[in-house]
């Protein structure tokens, strides 16, 4: 047996370079992408209605996609997501964005790495939030979101205005999730696919943490444990190969979005 004594350093780092060089992706375009986002996150309980807004940033400045307001996420298909611009206006002139669009034209602004905002109020993340209490991470599946995610403790009513933008933007940080507080959830991505899995990832961290209140109280993982599972479970590869597998059981029931 070969690697009986190789240290774990470097198995990481082996599985690491065979995921870039034995697993291609899927070629998806832009919009086919966050339509399946859509499809997928309403397969995983994010759907509330029309609440929630899912963007991606386009290769055009000060502009982006996202879905039109009056769809649900499973009406969502590629054909008809619509480009608005930073005042939320379609450039092409048709149907409107979700008014809460416009706390993620500050997100944009502010955070240039980001591509990419998911802001949605799943069961578990909504339940939670009623409790006014920060997300804790306490179980390695979860640590992609260990000390990455930002808690804003105080609603500030119908998100339609810049102030939530200003208050979200700030609270973010250098994270890549926000929990906010009698509302829901909010994830960055510099890929759709980085935002989707993170959207997926802090529903779950939700329901764990539910469950484990309800039994009892929540360890703490060990700081460097928990940050080492964080960058092993946050890389772009890894990212693009969970949402491969996710958009596959998404095309089982969704053939439409694309």
């Amino acid at each position: 047996m070969k690697t009986l004594n190789t240290t774990k350093e470097t198995l990481m780092q082996d599985a690491q370079n065979q995921m870039q060089g034995f697993i291609d992706q899927e070629q998806l375009s832009q919009r086919e992408k966050l339509a399946l986002t859509c499809r997928i996150l309403f397969d995983k309980g994010h759907d509330s209605g029309l609440a929630g807004q899912i963007t991606s940033r386009t290769d055009a400045k000060n502009t982006f996609l996202t879905q039109q307001f009056g769809l649900g996420f499973d009406e969502v298909s590629a054909n008809n997501l619509i480009e608005v611009d930073q005042d939320l206006e379609p450039l092409n002139g048709e149907g409107m964005a979700n008014p809460a669009n416009r706390f993620h034209t500050w997100i944009y602004n502010e955070h240039p790495q980001v591509n990419c905002i998911i802001h949605t109020h799943p069961t578990h993340i909504a339940a939670l939030s009623m409790l006014e209490v920060p997300l804790t991470i306490s179980q390695m599946d979860t640590c992609g979101l260990y000390n990455d995610c930002s808690f804003v403790a105080n609603w500030p009513g119908v998100p339609v205005g810049n102030e939530e933008g200003m208050l979200i933007s700030k609270a973010l940080g250098d994270n890549r999730a926000v929990f906010l507080a009698h509302h829901g959830q909010l994830v960055i991505g510099k890929t759709i696919e980085e935002a989707c899995n993170l959207a997926i990832l802090i529903e779950r961290a939700a329901k764990l943490q539910l469950l484990a209140m309800a039994a009892g109280e929540i360890k703490p993982l060990p700081h460097d444990l928990a940050q080492e599972a964080h960058d092993w479970l946050s890389t772009d590869k890894r990212n693009k190969i969970n949402f491969a597998y996710y958009a596959r059981q998404a095309l089982k029931t969704h053939k439409d979005c694309i």
